[in-house]
């Protein structure tokens, strides 16, 4: 690194602003994103994410000098440019590559002779070469590994998870010649505490990042499989993975509903790019589509449960507890709660969606959901659901809140086996 490194990190969001913040510890650090009710939120001191205290990013704005802006002007001067945006799924599942593509344009407008910028958003293998970086030379007017160069560490982040933050992870690093690597590697190395994987190259990279989640859904699924069948047999599942797991090369992993960001999404990515190359990924097609019926699926066993006690379920009064992705953590993309939801509302409007950490406005706009933030005072209800494990919840006597009959669903495991009817 022969001259003084500048950072900009563009898109902050559930990855950027973790990694601007852990940046501005070691090097002068500008966070940019388009949304300015975002970046003024921020420059306040609250981050709406929670992946960031108010604590630790005030420090960073006061102590290190850190700061976030809307305007190109302010970030020009930088020269490591870190591209951190969403990487969606559209309608169809087709990757949609277009924050990926704005963002690139943004870094085109700025980028000077002998910059750097690394992506770090999930995407399948040849991305970074192939869609962004000639965004970058059409726009600036500069060509790539002569003028500018590049880099792709993927991001690890996981949102909630308060003990694998940024600064803990390995993170695996690239870059577009070798000399580049080299200074990519050591800028991350200057704030990381377990150090980095140099990979011998960007698409190495990035199939090493598509591949972390694709693993994880196809092993989901095949425990939701596992669900599907041991609960037609009358066999207690969580039971059956607790005695597995008495094996010592057992690999415990539980059922679930599989949504959010990474997990029900980067898997298309590699998905699409297989048959690019004449190959049909038939274990990822089936994980996608297992995992994506789990929410329909669980809505149908409460009905099943209902009906089985007696219960009408047309205009039953139904209490779902957690409408976000993932316990104790605001995101609420792509969430198979919903589908939860939208079962149950076909034969009931009469459904309480009670989550303290999502943003009601939020789930209204994406989802058409009205949501509540604490329990109704006095309400019984004919079905109760645990969708998903929010501290909050622990404290709830669940019992308490079933008429007699009732229905209590555990959707995640946790519950007592004595005050609960069924469960994946």
């Amino acid at each position: 690194m022969e001259k003084q490194i500048k950072i900009c990190v563009i898109g902050l969001g559930y990855v950027g602003l973790p990694l601007a913040r852990l940046f501005s510890t070691k090097f002068e650090t500008v966070g940019f994103d388009k949304n300015q009710r975002r970046v003024d939120a921020l420059m306040a001191g609250h981050d709406s994410t929670r992946e960031v205290s108010d604590k630790v990013l005030q420090e960073a704005i006061l102590k290190n000098g850190f700061r976030c802006t809307t305007q190109l002007d302010e970030i020009r001067d930088c020269n490591f440019y870190v591209v951190a945006v969403p990487t969606p799924v559209d309608n169809d599942n087709h990757p949609d590559l277009k924050p990926l593509w704005g963002a690139s344009e943004t870094v085109g407008k700025v980028i000077s002779k002998g910059d750097i910028v690394v992506y770090e958003s999930t995407v399948y293998p040849g991305v970074t070469e192939e869609e962004c970086l000639p965004v970058v030379e059409r726009v600036s007017g500069l060509k790539f590994n002569v003028d500018f160069f590049a880099g792709y560490s993927p991001e690890r982040i996981n949102p909630g998870d308060k003990q694998h933050t940024v600064e803990q992870i390995k993170k695996v690093t690239s870059g577009s010649t070798p000399e580049i690597a080299d200074i990519v590697d050591a800028v991350y190395n200057e704030v990381l505490v377990n150090g980095t994987h140099k990979a011998s190259s960007i698409r190495v990279a990035e199939a090493s990042k598509i591949i972390e989640n694709t693993q994880r859904d196809v092993n989901i699924a095949f425990m939701n499989e596992l669900a599907k069948i041991f609960n037609a047999m009358g066999i207690d599942t969580q039971e059956v993975i607790e005695a597995a797991s008495s094996k010592w090369n057992f690999i415990k992993m539980k059922p679930g509903l599989v949504g959010g960001h990474c997990i029900s999404v980067d898997p298309y990515y590699l998905i699409q790019k297989a048959q690019v190359y004449g190959v049909l990924p038939r274990i990822m097609f089936s994980a996608r589509r297992l995992n994506d019926s789990m929410g329909e699926y669980v809505a149908n066993q409460v009905i099943k449960l209902m009906n089985k006690k007696g219960i009408l379920v047309k205009d039953a009064n139904i209490l779902l507890l957690g409408i976000t992705f993932k316990e104790n953590c605001p995101d609420i993309r792509n969430t198979k709660v919903e589908d939860i939801y939208m079962t149950l509302a076909e034969y009931t409007r009469n459904i309480t969606v009670l989550d303290p950490l999502a943003d009601a406005g939020e789930v209204k706009r994406a989802y058409g959901i009205e949501i509540v933030d604490a329990l109704p005072e006095g309400r019984l209800y004919d079905a109760v659901i645990l969708a998903v494990s929010h501290k909050e919840f622990e404290s709830i006597d669940f019992p308490s809140l079933v008429r007699t009959p009732g229905v209590v669903y555990d959707v995640k495991g946790i519950l007592p086996k004595a005050i609960i009817d069924g469960r994946l």
